[in-house]
């Protein structure tokens, strides 16, 4: 049995990861700090605070496995500071808090083309966040690495919405993944983990893990 902390479980990935966790019998505990409330949901543990920091301390118990799968883009962040804030500090934050807490193995949601020596500041941002994860030395840290994702969100991001029909038929890691194959694969990443160290997982073998085929 596992005790496992995540954050972002308000957005696509975790929402799809949240509920995934909820109904598997191997997970006895589920913190999920957020910054607004989640409904009220038998065995979560939901500290909630505007800044998510503050959520996050609130956890005390001790965490065998913690998910991240916080993620923006600048125009939803409203600024570059901001979007750094939500992508790369509170990512790290999560991180530190789950190893403070015990645990062995972290999973994050990165991006298809995550990289420091990016001409895209986005992409920049995922690189350098993955850089600062890798320098926690993890006994395991799993990248998952999806292109677009698909599924349903509250709020349309305008750019997935006019570029989605292109993505759907672009071939290998380019091709857009469901967000509830992603966090299918993650979960089966935590749960059964295919190795040690650092494990980066580009969207095509995600899809291949969600459906079996890994």
């Amino acid at each position: 049995m596992s005790q496992v902390l995540i954050t972002g479980a308000t957005g696509l990935v975790g929402g799809h990861l949240l509920r995934l966790l909820i109904q598997d019998r191997h997970i006895n505990f589920i913190a999920a700090p957020t910054r607004r409330p989640l409904l009220d949901i038998s065995g979560v543990f939901n500290p909630h605070d505007p800044q998510l920091t503050d959520a996050l301390a609130q956890v005390q118990d001790p965490i065998d496995i913690a998910f991240c799968c916080l993620g923006t883009t600048r125009r939803e962040a409203g600024s570059k500071e901001a979007f750094v804030h939500a992508d790369y500090t509170l990512v790290v934050d999560t991180a530190l808090t789950a190893k403070k807490l015990g645990a062995k193995h972290f999973l994050v949601v990165s991006s298809h083309d995550a990289s420091t020596g990016s001409p895209f500041f986005y992409n920049q941002v995922k690189g350098k966040m993955e850089e600062a994860l890798i320098a926690q030395k993890w006994e395991r840290l799993t990248i998952v690495r999806p292109s677009m994702l698909m599924g349903h969100r509250d709020e349309r991001r305008f750019n997935e919405s006019f570029f989605a029909p292109l993505f759907r038929i672009l071939p290998g890691n380019w091709k857009s993944i469901e967000a509830r194959d992603v966090a299918q694969a993650m979960l089966k990443e935590a749960l059964a983990p295919s190795q040690e160290g650092v494990n980066i997982i580009p969207s095509a073998k995600l899809r291949e893990i969600a459906q079996g085929e890994a």
